[in-house]
C-alpha cells in the first residue's frame, strides 16, 4: 500500500515554533490582557526593530554574548545580530529620540527576541517578551509601583501561585567585600547564588579561604528574610544600610499600598550582567519546578554607557511563553475562540444575498463566516458548531422570496426570521 504522506524535507529550524490558530487565540488573549495592564498603569508602547547593530549588545553584556547571539554581516558589511532582549535596543531607541520627553517617561514593549541556546521545555531560540522601561525617577515610589505592575500583569492573566521575590545587588556586593574576595572569585561564586546551589557554594567558598564561620554567615544572609539581620551584615557599608532602608520603604508600599501581602527579601537574588545596580525582583511560579522564573527586573545603568544624559532608569521583562506555560499547567480554563455568525446559503441562488449579508455585518463590527464550500445546511450548521458560531444566519429560497433571513441561535437552537438590516441588533441582544 503506497503511503499517501510523506514529510516534506523543508523543516521548522530547531528552538522554533508554530502557532496555529487554537494556539494563537491563547497567546493574543494573554498578551492583550498583559497590554491592558501596561496601558492602565500609564505605560505607553513602544517597538524597536528585530536586529541591532552588534555593538549595542556587546557594549552592554560583552563579547562573550556573541555565542549566543545570532549575529551576521549585511551586504554593505555591516556587523548585525538580531535582538537577544529588549532592554538595550529601547534605550537606543530612547538616546536618539526621547531624551528631551517629560519624565518620568514610561514604555512598555511586547516582542519576539533570538537567543542561540539549547532548546528545552519552556526555553526556545525564538522566544517572546513582556516588558517595560521606567526612566527618569528612582523614588520608593517608583520602584514600588513597577514591582507592583509586574506582579498584578501576572495575576491579571489569571496566575493563582506566584512568589515575588525582592533584594538588592548593592548590599550583595557589601557582603562579598566583607568576604574579602576578588573579583574574579566574585564572578566565579554568582552561579552557584543564582541557582541557589548553597552547598556548592559552600564549598567554593571554604577553596577560596572563606572560614567556615564566614561562609555559613554568608549563606545565611543570602537565605534569612530578616532586614534587620542583613543590616547588621553589612553595617561597615552605609550605601547598603542607605538601600536596605529604602527596601523597607518599598515593602511596605507593595503591602499597605498596591496590597501585595507577601513580598519576600532574598538577597541571593542575583543579575549576571555588570549594568544592573541596587534593586533587584524576580517573580515565580513554582508549578513549572526548576525553570520556574517568570519575570526579572530592576535598578541599572545603560543611558551613559551608550552615550546619553544620566538618568534614573529601572524595568523588567517577562518571559511570555514561559508564563503562558505556567497557566497552563495550573490548567487555566481559557475561553473558547468564537465567531459571532456564520452565514448558511442553502442555495446557489442565495450565494449572493449570503456574501451581502455577512459584509454587512463585517462592517458592523462582527466577526462573521460563510459556508463557501456549498455544503448541505446539515453539514453547515455542524461546522458552525465547530467554529463555536454563537449565530447561524440562514438564507434559503424562502427567505429570498420573503427578503428576511432565518436567525439561528446555536446555543439553544432556536430560531426566528428578521430583515437583513435589524440582524447586528438581534445578535448583540
Amino acid at each position: 500500500m503506497a503511503r499517501w504522506f510523506q514529510r516534506s524535507v523543508y523543516q521548522i529550524p530547531r528552538g522554533t515554533r508554530d502557532f496555529v490558530p487554537e494556539e494563537m487565540w491563547k497567546r493574543r488573549f494573554v498578551q492583550r490582557g498583559i497590554e491592558e495592564t501596561f496601558r492602565g498603569f500609564g505605560y505607553g508602547e513602544i517597538q524597536t526593530p528585530s536586529f541591532e547593530t552588534l555593538e549595542l549588545f556587546t557594549a552592554k553584556s560583552g563579547a562573550s554574548i556573541i555565542d549566543e547571539l545570532y549575529n551576521f554581516v549585511d551586504k554593505g558589511g555591516r556587523e548585525l545580530a538580531l535582538r537577544p532582549e529588549l532592554t538595550a535596543p529601547v534605550i537606543r531607541c530612547y538616546i536618539e529620540r526621547l531624551q528631551m520627553a517629560p519624565k518620568p517617561l514610561k514604555l512598555f514593549y511586547f516582542g519576539n527576541c533570538f537567543r542561540y541556546d539549547r532548546p528545552q521545555k519552556g526555553r526556545y531560540r525564538e522566544f517572546w517578551q513582556a516588558g517595560c522601561e521606567l526612566l527618569g525617577t528612582d523614588s520608593p515610589e517608583a520602584h514600588a509601583e513597577l514591582i507592583a505592575l509586574a506582579f498584578t500583569i501576572l495575576r491579571h492573566i489569571g496566575l493563582r501561585d506566584i512568589v515575588l521575590n525582592i533584594g538588592n545587588l548593592t548590599v550583595i556586593q557589601a557582603m562579598f567585600e566583607r568576604l574579602r574576595v576578588t573579583d574574579a572569585v566574585k564572578k566565579d561564586l554568582l552561579p552557584f547564588i543564582d541557582k541557589s546551589q548553597f552547598e556548592d557554594l559552600f564549598s567554593a567558598l571554604r577553596v577560596n579561604d572563606v572560614s567556615p564561620q564566614e561562609a555559613e554567615a554568608f549563606l545565611e544572609m543570602l537565605q534569612t528574610p530578616d532586614l534587620e539581620k542583613i543590616t547588621a551584615y553589612v553595617s561597615r557599608s552605609k550605601q547598603a544600610v542607605a538601600e536596605l532602608e529604602r527596601l523597607r520603604g518599598v515593602l511596605t508600599l507593595l503591602k499597605e499600598s498596591f496590597g501585595i501581602p507577601d513580598p519576600r527579601v532574598k538577597m541571593g537574588i542575583v543579575r549576571g550582567l555588570d549594568y544592573y545596580k541596587g534593586l533587584v525582583f524576580e517573580i515565580e511560579a513554582p508549578v513549572l519546578g526548576a525553570e520556574k522564573q517568570l519575570c526579572g527586573g530592576g535598578d541599572y545603568e545603560l543611558v551613559s554607557l551608550f552615550g546619553g544624559t544620566l538618568v534614573p532608569q529601572a524595568g523588567f521583562a517577562i518571559g511570555f511563553d514561559r508564563a503562558l506555560l505556567a497557566l497552563e499547567t495550573e490548567g487555566y480554563a481559557f475561553p473558547e475562540a468564537s465567531l459571532d455568525v456564520f452565514v448558511v446559503p442553502v442555495s446557489e441562488a442565495a450565494m449572493g444575498a449570503a456574501l451581502s449579508a455577512a459584509t454587512q455585518l463585517r462592517f458592523q463590527g462582527l466577526s462573521v463566516d460563510l459556508d463557501l464550500v456549498r455544503r448541505g445546511i446539515g453539514k453547515a450548521l455542524k461546522y458552525a458548531a465547530a467554529q463555536h458560531a454563537r449565530f447561524a444566519v440562514i438564507i434559503g429560497p424562502k427567505e429570498l422570496e420573503d427578503r428576511v433571513v432565518t436567525l439561528r441561535n446555536m446555543t439553544d437552537g432556536s430560531q426566528s426570521t428578521c430583515p437583513v438590516t435589524e440582524l447586528a441588533v438581534r445578535i448583540r441582544g
